[in-house]
């Protein structure tokens, strides 16, 4: 049996693919005005939308470290080797710290736990690479290399409607969020050192999709790559995105689109778009 790769609900992974590539999935907690489901399980992007639409408080939070030792006592119960959890940068949660306890109770030589520094398809294309490795029979230290070499292999930018999602969230600075009220601007942002960091400001969104395009372009240079176009509640603006891409990287060898779930997206706001650029290190192959 190879070595089990787990994951959080933050990576979006399209519908599928983590069946398809044996990856488990730990989801994190959504509450709106006090009542908890679960990210990707109970409550998906048309709840959270509705409930942001309603101005319904709504909040998040990492799963228990008694949640991801369950998960992993039960993937080595099954017969795995070990276990490799990657997870989002710990900039912006706690859950990497949770699944580092859970592996603390079990045995930190068993389980491994990885920190992405990033997110979404950023962390979904980590994932992906340590699945990849596991599958082709790598040991536990050889997964844990793969996943990091696939999430520093990532680039991720993103534009947002406002940033008082991310503000109220603590994920950027009050400073930071002025940037995105000024004149109406659509803030362009990207994930560095683990953290998220207003990059440029467009006037439109129109142009702040010309600009991912410009910034994919740049992060992929002459390699060959994999792309995921990201969206929340705006399904023609992402695909128009991922046409654009495609006849921007030729040489892309793949681009998923993938809705952002009620996590990420409560930190983000309804309209966010985002392109993650992977140069192609050994992925497992991905198809819209």
């Amino acid at each position: 049996m190879p070595v089990a790769v787990v994951t959080d609900s933050t990576a979006h992974l399209p519908e599928g693919f983590a069946q398809r590539h044996a990856v488990r999935v730990v989801p994190l907690h959504v509450l709106m005005d006090g009542e908890a489901g679960l990210d990707g399980v109970e409550i998906g992007p048309t709840e959270l939308v509705a409930a942001l639409d309603q101005r319904r408080g709504v909040t998040t939070s990492r799963p228990s470290p008694e949640e991801f030792e369950q998960v992993f006592r039960a993937e080595l119960a099954a017969g795995a080797p070990g276990v490799v959890s990657v997870h989002l940068s710990r900039e912006l949660s706690g859950t990497w710290e949770a699944a580092r306890m859970a592996a603390e109770q079990i045995d930190p030589a068993l389980v491994r736990v990885v920190d992405s520094g990033t997110t979404a398809m950023g962390l979904g294309f980590a994932a992906l690479g340590a699945a990849r490795a596991a599958a082709e029979g790598a040991d536990p230290a050889e997964v844990e290399a793969a996943a990091v070499r696939a999430a520093a292999a990532t680039h991720t930018f993103f534009v947002v409607e406002t940033l008082d999602y991310l503000r109220r969230g603590g994920r950027v600075g009050a400073a930071a969020a002025l940037l995105g009220t000024a004149l109406a601007v659509k803030p362009v942002l990207h994930v560095s050192g683990g953290q998220i960091v207003p990059l440029e400001k467009v006037r439109t969104m129109n142009r702040a999709l010309g600009r991912l395009v410009d910034l994919a372009g740049r992060a992929a240079g002459d390699g060959a790559v994999r792309l995921a176009v990201h969206h929340l509640g705006t399904p023609e603006r992402a695909a128009e995105l991922a046409n654009r891409l495609e006849e921007r990287l030729p040489r892309s060898v793949g681009c998923v689109v993938s809705e952002l779930g009620a996590v990420i997206g409560a930190h983000t706001g309804p309209g966010v778009l985002g392109v993650v650029v992977a140069r192609d290190i050994g992925l497992p192959d991905i198809e819209r």
